[in-house]
């Protein structure tokens, strides 16, 4: 059975894992010793649920899948998030932007969008606490405290700058046949993380009024999320929603929430790692437009923010000097990266909307 503690400092719920007598709280770093535990409640999808969906079939069983429904700890505020940056440290799939990607979207978080820094989890190589290095079970659970307690009102940001890849779907889920996958500092022994798991951990447990938006800057994350609908927008700025509802009848929307994802290219293509945007570092290239195009003052609405991103990139698709990330799997047979700069953003919601009409904010 799984359990729930409350720190002993903090007090924020801890999920407990099975067998274990201690366990560490990512925010404040305490150790509490395993005394008194609560069971967790039932999920909100459970047939008792009086959620709107109730036809919405329940998430794969996963102690990742769901928040529990607890008023949100007093250290997250109203408006947290998760930062998430995987450079590779010493291996051949060594990425050089990714740490500058972290910094800076954690300083427009806080001094544009008043994120308060206390509730922002970082995790990346540079962190002297082990729990906050980007391995996959300590980004599973960065992703389980992000929905901890969520509830209207709350404004939620997953930011992720590193690898991501491919592999064969076998349920029919897919469009292309293929899910996609985040690559954590350890995948190679562990495993990556699959969109289907970070659907049902961030997607499907958001609740009605409350938003949730994410930044992936990672090669073939087009729908990393799993979400619905992707907007299919040309180089005029032209747009249609294409409907990415898997043909299984699987639920991939939201419990009532707000889910929007930009990210750094089409499930099919490749994203970079360059210094030719900002001209003086390595960086993501879809963080860096992300980030200019809010500087520069085009982050109005939803369509704006997508055009001035294409722009920006498509604008340094001839002299690029910073080398190209590509595939994971044309990494590993080259053991170099090949190819131009040739990605467009995209962006995904849990539903379709009037992109020229609906205002973007976190």
């Amino acid at each position: 059975m799984l359990l729930l503690v409350d720190c002993s400092s903090c007090h924020t719920p801890l999920q407990l894992p099975p067998g274990a007598r201690t366990i560490r709280c990512a925010l404040c770093h305490a150790v509490t010793r395993i005394a008194d535990s609560r069971a967790l409640p039932p999920p909100p999808y459970s047939s008792s649920s009086s959620s709107s969906y109730h036809h919405a079939p329940p998430p794969s069983p996963s102690p990742y899948n769901q928040a529990p429904p607890v008023p949100p700890p007093s250290a997250h505020g109203r408006k947290r998030a998760v930062i998430c940056a995987v450079s590779y440290k010493r291996t051949r799939h060594e990425l050089k932007g990714c740490i500058n990607d972290a910094k800076c979207m954690k300083y427009l978080l806080v001094n544009k969008f008043n994120f308060p820094e206390y509730s922002i989890l970082m995790l990346t190589e540079e962190e002297v606490d082990p729990y906050r290095h980007p391995t996959k079970q300590n980004m599973r659970m960065a992703m389980y405290w992000l929905m901890q307690g969520c509830q209207a009102g709350d404004s939620l940001v997953f930011h992720y700058s590193g690898h991501g890849s491919q592999q064969r779907n076998y349920t029919g889920d897919e469009v292309d046949g293929f899910d996609e996958t985040l690559c954590p500092l350890d995948f190679e022994t562990q495993g990556m993380i699959v969109d289907d798991e970070i659907n049902a951990t961030i997607v499907r447990p958001l609740p009605a009024g409350a938003r949730l938006h994410a930044i992936v800057d990672a090669c073939h994350s087009g729908t990393v999320l799993d979400l619905p609908y992707l907007c299919r927008m040309d180089r005029n700025g032209n747009y249609v929603w294409e409907d990415h509802r898997p043909r299984s009848g699987v639920w991939k929307g939201t419990n009532g929430g707000e889910a929007i994802s930009f990210s750094g290219c089409d499930d099919d293509q490749t994203s970079a790692d360059t210094s030719a945007l900002s001209k003086i570092t390595s960086t993501g290239a879809m963080t860096y437009a992300f980030i200019q195009a809010i500087e520069r003052g085009h982050g109005t609405t939803y369509g704006n923010m997508l055009n001035a991103m294409r722009s920006t990139i498509r604008n340094t698709d001839n002299g690029v000097g910073g080398g190209i990330v590509t595939s994971l799997i044309s990494m590993l047979l080259t053991g170099g990266s090949l190819g131009g700069l040739r990605q467009e953003p995209q962006l995904t919601a849990n539903q379709a909307f009037d992109v020229y009409k609906k205002p973007f904010f976190l």
